[in-house]
């Protein structure tokens, strides 16, 4: 490395530290967060980006930004930290369009920064972004990354509108991504040394000298590059990252006012969600029915073909087998005023096409589908796998009133001594959430089910019971 070079490097890692720490001073929460990229310099951009690893900056373009405008200096380390927090890098390949899918990280991002009220990255709201922002959350609510996508996807392009979109929210170069997806070169550039621990709290004090490479990990790292062991070693640190920033906010130790959204929306992130299609295991019971076994077959016309042709079993596959399967359920369907119809429709849909797969469900079962919100409105018991694909394509809302969850419970009890139930192992209940819970746990499964990608109000669920996302 020559002397400008070292020169240069040194600069932008100055200047970058410099940057950390006014965001320190200001937000002491960020500590960790803040102290979890190193610095290096890549003269292949002409801006600034991260990678999960470090900041890779062009320096003369942070030399300009310091001096010029440092208060954008400081919202473009925050815009990469949030990267970071609600890992965009780390699900970029899972997106066909690679330009849309920056643009939502973009959004994403810049609408926490902008939500939150600290002096270092404070700046005035355009009425321009404003008026953006009021137009997408009526269309899409929560703004994360993966809803803003699926939102532009699926609607009907706009190019001229997504591209004023991305000329407004552009920070930093998202190029660095794909170092976490391709493997480098033999001679490519190495990554940088990584501290054994992100620092608990405040920037590092470690000077750049510090934060050069370290010949003798050079190539472990390009290994751990090539294997995957980085990427998924920087995920996990930035969902551990995430989830200690959002249970730190969450006990108070920061105004909820000034942390804007950022509390929600790592909740939103973080928050695990366990499949609907699964949950359906618990419910699964064994018993015989009327199919072909190809892998057994009956010994009585084997032992018959012996004793009368000496040499030739007679095969014949047994018409019956043992399944696990699931063929008892109740099914609760919030019809409250607060319940979307195209919500209620939608789990229908879901729900029809999990009882036609023949490898979940007996083809003859019983499963009573209740509507309620607050008292039983209906109660229609499906037998047949077929009448549950008629009754979700015929469906119509009933009632519309207040929610109640308890008239169910107290329905189901009553079908149990009527031995309309005989061996009930579970209940799922489609609910947007707002409503009155039973407070006594019920003796088979009870799964309040919500959809995955609403902003949910799940939070007042009984500890007891469980919560299933579609």
């Amino acid at each position: 490395m020559n002397k400008t070079h070292a020169a240069l490097s040194d600069m932008g890692a100055r200047i970058l530290n410099n940057t950390r720490t006014e965001l320190f001073l200001s937000m002491h929460f960020m500590g960790a967060a803040l102290g979890s990229l190193g610095y290096e310099m890549d003269l292949s951009t002409t801006e600034v980006g991260t990678d999960a690893v470090s900041i890779r900056f062009n320096p003369n373009f942070l030399r300009t930004l310091f001096i010029e405008h440092p208060r954008r200096l400081n919202r473009i380390y925050i815009h990469m930290i949030m990267h970071c927090l609600f890992r965009h890098m780390f699900f970029a390949d899972l997106h066909e369009d690679r330009e849309l899918w920056d643009l939502c990280c973009d959004i994403a991002a810049e609408s926490v920064v902008d939500s939150m009220d600290y002096p270092a990255i404070d700046d005035v709201i355009t009425d321009r972004r404003a008026a953006i922002y009021r137009r997408l959350e009526e269309e899409v609510g929560v703004f994360t990354a993966e809803r803003l996508y699926k939102y532009f996807s699926e609607k009907e392009r706009d190019y001229v509108y997504e591209e004023f979109l991305a000329r407004e929210f552009h920070y930093d170069d998202h190029s660095f991504w794909k170092r976490l997806e391709d493997a480098p070169s033999e001679d490519g550039p190495k990554p940088p040394d990584l501290p054994e621990s992100p620092p608990p709290q405040g920037p590092s004090s470690d000077s750049p000298e510090d934060q050069k490479d370290d010949p003798s990990s050079g190539e472990k790292r390009k290994q751990e590059m090539r294997s995957g062991t980085l990427r998924k070693m920087k995920d996990e640190e930035w969902k551990k990252n995430a989830e200690r920033l959002r249970t730190e906010l969450t006990i108070g130790r920061e105004s909820s006012d000034k942390t804007g959204s950022l509390v929600r929306i790592l909740t939103f992130e973080n928050t695990p969600r366990p499949d609907y299609r699964d949950f359906l295991e618990r419910f699964t019971v064994v018993r015989e029915e009327a199919m072909i076994d190809p892998d057994s077959f009956d010994y009585g016309f084997y032992n018959y073909g012996l004793m009368l042709y000496g040499n030739l079993p007679l095969i014949e596959e047994n018409e019956f087998r043992e399944a696990r399967k699931v063929d008892e359920l109740a099914i609760a369907i919030d019809t409250s005023a607060s319940c979307q119809d195209s919500l209620v429709q939608k789990f229908l849909n879901e729900t029809a096409s999990i009882l036609l797969d023949k490898d979940r469900f007996f083809h003859r079962v019983n499963i009573h589908i209740i509507e309620c919100d607050d008292q039983v409105q209906n109660d229609v018991v499906i037998t047949d796998v077929e009448q549950m694909k008629r009754y979700a394509e015929g469906f119509t809302l009933k009632g519309g009133f207040g929610t109640d969850f308890r008239p169910v419970f107290r329905y189901i009890e009553e079908l149990r001594r009527k031995k309309a139930f005989t061996h009930l192992k579970g209940l799922m209940y489609f609910t947007d959430g707002y409503g009155i819970y039973p407070t006594h746990p019920t003796d088979y499964d009870t799964a309040f089910v919500f959809r995955k990608d609403e902003d949910l109000n799940d939070k007042d669920v009984p500890e007891w019971a469980i919560r299933l996302y579609i």
